[in-house]
């Protein structure tokens, strides 16, 4: 990995569905733990958690990590990683990976397709992942964020509902065989000079209706390049189910 890309990892304590959550135990190690453990893998030029929380703070740095506190009043993780850049010292052109800390077992080689998506498209100011939809349900959950791309893979549109809609298949609650359905992976690349000028941006109409902070970037002009995800993801870590699960896949 060359030396412009520096991975940072979001850590708020407050969670709806698990309180806490960077400091809960998951087999002996406190999820934080496990995130960076498997971030450090990458040999990025720096690492580091951005977070709020005295505790999450002292347990990180006792572990010998690096960590930046930020406010508590964020609207988004983009929004927290935004402090961080205008805080660091990141040439403009570095490439800032937004490390999910509930997910450390995401797949090495989609965090480098993530990183090499950004580094060949100077357009864009973000890249992200995707994978395919293949079932109706998993289409009309507004939980998982669907996206559609143009024919150069910059994004068009992020959204919560079914898109694109297709009339006769969804009449009949099935899923359209001529279109690939794309389920967006909450994981992202940004450039440092992006960041340091991302919440200056107003949040727009978009954002605010669907809680999507990418279309904040998006309804101020700047692209996002898409791309399908090399390996599956696996599920993040966001209900005590999630842990045995975990734990289950650790044995």
């Amino acid at each position: 990995m060359s030396s412009d890309v520096v991975i940072c990892i979001p850590a708020r304590y407050q969670s709806s569905r698990l309180p806490g959550k960077p400091l809960i135990e998951i087999a002996g190690k406190p999820l934080i733990l496990w995130a960076l453990e498997s971030a450090e893998k990458l040999n990025a030029k720096q690492m580091l958690v951005a977070t709020d929380d005295n505790r999450i703070k002292e347990l990180v740095e006792k572990a010998g990590y690096k960590v930046i506190m930020t406010n508590k009043n964020h609207q988004s993780g983009t929004d927290r990683l935004a402090e961080v850049a205008n805080r660091m010292s990141w040439s403009d052109d570095t490439i800032v990976v937004n490390y999910q800390g509930d997910e450390p077992l995401t797949p090495k080689d989609n965090i480098n397709q993530l990183i090499n998506a950004l580094k060949n498209n100077a357009k864009a100011s973000i890249a992200t992942l995707y994978q395919p939809i293949n079932n109706f349900k998993d289409l009309i959950n507004p939980n998982h964020v669907k996206l559609v791309t143009d024919s150069n893979g910059y994004a068009l549109y992020f959204s919560r509902s079914a898109i694109p809609y297709s009339r006769n298949s969804f009449e009949n609650n099935i899923l359209d065989e001529n279109i690939t359905y794309k389920h967006h992976i909450g994981l992202y690349a940004y450039r440092a000079g992006f960041l340091k000028s991302f919440s200056n941006l107003q949040p727009s109409d978009l954002e605010k209706t669907e809680s999507l902070e990418q279309l904040r970037a998006m309804s101020h002009g700047h692209k996002i390049v898409a791309e399908l995800a090399k390996e599956p993801m696996p599920h993040g870590i966001d209900t005590p189910e999630d842990i045995i699960s975990f734990e289950q896949n650790l044995k």
